[in-house]
């Protein structure tokens, strides 16, 4: 502060005016501080006012965001002109004052000039921006009908209202055109109207004012007939028809169901969508309301849905459709696809058909109507019996009857042996097997031969040949074997509560005893089983029996036994010293 206020006022301005004009964009920490000191003596009054281009002093105490003026104001020296009104430019918005369009200026020429339009011949623009209509030939080689130049307005300029005034060019002399023409037709009107008037005065002059009055109560009360119906109200004065919003007499939605929580109700929108009566045991209640979305999905809703996913799909594919745009023409369009896909599957079907056949087999009926409707007349009692008419029906089997699969001449189970079921045609065990005719019946017999051989070779003794026994002996012989089964149970329960008190060591000796015969029996049965593989083995293949390899029988413990002990271990060292 001294420094400042031991300086003389002229060494002061002229630092401040020289700050002031170079005023450079970074300034160094010195000459801040210098700035700020100034800046602080013209608040103290110790050092002058700056000035603005007019020579008038600005007062120190202003802010610095008001006193600086904008950069695109433009101005070079301090000043508070743009903080002042602005005189702005005022735009004459009168006809002269606009846009001449479509004048014309000057004569035509008559040779063509260089530089002009090739089309019209006009200087004022060129061939890419002419507005007249292409000639075949030009008017730059025909040379002939040239076109007048047209009047060149120059550019007008307007302020920022100007450029946005929406009545900028507006003629009222066009505008008192269109009132005049508007002026015309109701003038017309008027003269109409009064005709008509005159001949309807004529006619009640002629007909008497009597007869007028009652036509008049007449027509009232033929109106007031029709519109005597619930829910609308007729006014014979004004005659007018007023629809109220609903029948009073109905039930309104929200009071079908009171419980709160049941099916919500909008008032804004006055909709339910839902059933108010759902879980309430009240079904005839529906007949009188069953919920908006009920509404919704009844009569041609549905159609209407489909219709409106065709669009999407037809949209989606390229074809401009819409359902609330164009309905007549997607109509049309979903009847044209529905009858290409027909043809489709008629021409596949066709294909089909002829290629492979069995066209007669579709000229059948359904299965649902082949034993379904007769014209067979039967009266029964309510007690189910027949009265008049024929029998009832017997019930036949839920199994599919008479079906002959691969090639099979008769159905499965035709056949039995040896508890199995099978085909007779072939004889053949397996359900899923393919029929083999007499060859089958055939290797079955040679089977069966084979096995009678071994059964004498491991017994020592032929057994007869039994016949096949029905079933009901068969079930017989099996009842009778479980009631033997049964008493051989109950014999071997009296014969352990009598021998409690006996040792253990018989008991063991015994079972080993059974053990070894039944070993003994398996080995010789596991002998006779080789001989009959080898024999097999030995013939052909092609007159080898059917199955003759096979044996479905689960093996037992002696069996498997026997069946290792008999086994040719070649991969034993000492295997070959035996031999």
């Amino acid at each position: 502060m001294s420094f400042v206020l031991n300086m003389p006022p002229s060494v002061v301005t002229k630092q401040a005016k020289s700050e002031e004009q170079d005023n450079p964009k970074k300034q160094s920490r010195e000459d801040w501080r210098k700035q700020k000191e100034l800046e602080e003596a013209r608040k103290a009054g110790t050092a002058p006012a700056m000035q603005d281009e007019e020579g008038k002093d600005i007062n120190p105490h202003i802010p610095q965001y008001i006193m600086q003026a904008p950069w695109y104001f433009g101005a070079e020296t301090a000043t508070l002109r743009h903080q002042r009104p602005q005189d702005d430019k005022k735009t004459d918005y009168t006809t002269s004052g606009w846009y001449k369009r479509g004048v014309k200026e000057g004569t035509s020429a008559t040779k063509f000039r260089k530089g002009a339009c090739e089309n019209c011949g006009a200087m004022t623009h060129k061939k890419r921006d002419c507005l007249e209509r292409p000639r075949k030939i030009g008017a730059k080689y025909s040379g002939e009908k040239f076109a007048p130049d047209e009047h060149i307005q120059p550019e007008l300029l307007f302020d920022y209202d100007g450029k946005r005034d929406r009545w900028n060019g507006y003629d009222v002399d066009d505008h008192q055109r269109v009132i005049e023409d508007y002026q015309k037709i109701e003038e017309a009107k008027q003269l109409l109207k009064e005709e008509k008037l005159n001949e309807s005065l004529l006619k009640i002059e002629d007909e008497g004012t009597s007869k007028t009055e009652q036509g008049d109560s007449e027509d009232e009360d033929k109106y007031a007939d029709h519109v005597d119906m619930p829910g609308q109200k007729f006014e014979t004065k004004q005659r007018i028809t007023v629809r109220n919003l609903r029948i009073r007499e109905d039930t309104a939605k929200y009071l079908f169901n009171l419980d709160p929580n049941s099916a919500f109700y909008d008032p804004k929108t006055r909709s339910m969508r839902e059933n108010p009566f759902k879980n309430t045991g009240k079904e005839a209640k529906l007949l009188e309301f069953g919920g908006d979305n009920f509404v919704r999905t009844s009569g041609d809703a549905h159609v209407f849905a489909k219709s409106q996913v065709f669009a999407w799909e037809a949209y989606e594919r390229g074809a401009d459709v819409h359902l609330q745009a164009d309905p007549t023409k997607l109509e049309l369009l979903s009847r044209e696809v529905d009858k290409r896909k027909d043809d489709f599957k008629t021409s596949a079907k066709d294909s089909i058909l002829a290629r492979y056949g069995g066209e007669e087999h579709l000229e059948a009926p359904p299965k649902q109507l082949l034993m379904a409707q007769t014209e067979d007349y039967v009266e029964y009692s309510r007690h189910g019996t027949v009265i008049k008419g024929q029998e009832k029906a017997v019930v036949r089997s839920k199994y599919e009857e008479d079906v002959y699969p691969n090639n099979h001449t008769s159905v499965w189970g035709s056949y039995w042996c040896a508890g199995k079921f099978g085909f007779k045609c072939c004889h053949s065990m397996l359900k899923e097997s393919y029929c083999t005719g007499a060859a089958g019946v055939a290797a079955a017999e040679g089977s069966s031969s084979l096995l009678a051989i071994n059964d004498e070779s491991a017994d020592g003794e032929a057994e007869p040949e039994e016949e096949p026994k029905s079933l009901l002996e068969s079930h017989q012989e099996m009842l009778a074997e479980n009631k033997k089964k049964k008493k051989k149970k109950e014999k071997k329960k009296k014969r352990k509560r009598k021998h409690k008190e006996s040792s253990s060591s018989s008991d063991s000796e015994d079972e080993e005893r059974e053990k070894e015969k039944r070993l003994k029996k398996a080995l010789d049965a596991e002998d006779a089983h080789q001989k009959r593989v080898t024999t097999l083995m030995a013939l052909d293949e092609r007159k080898r029996p059917y199955n003759s390899m096979y044996e479905a029988k689960a093996p037992t413990e002696e069996e498997m036994e026997a069946w290792r002990m008999k086994q040719q271990r070649q991969e034993d060292p000492m295997y070959h010293f035996g031999t």
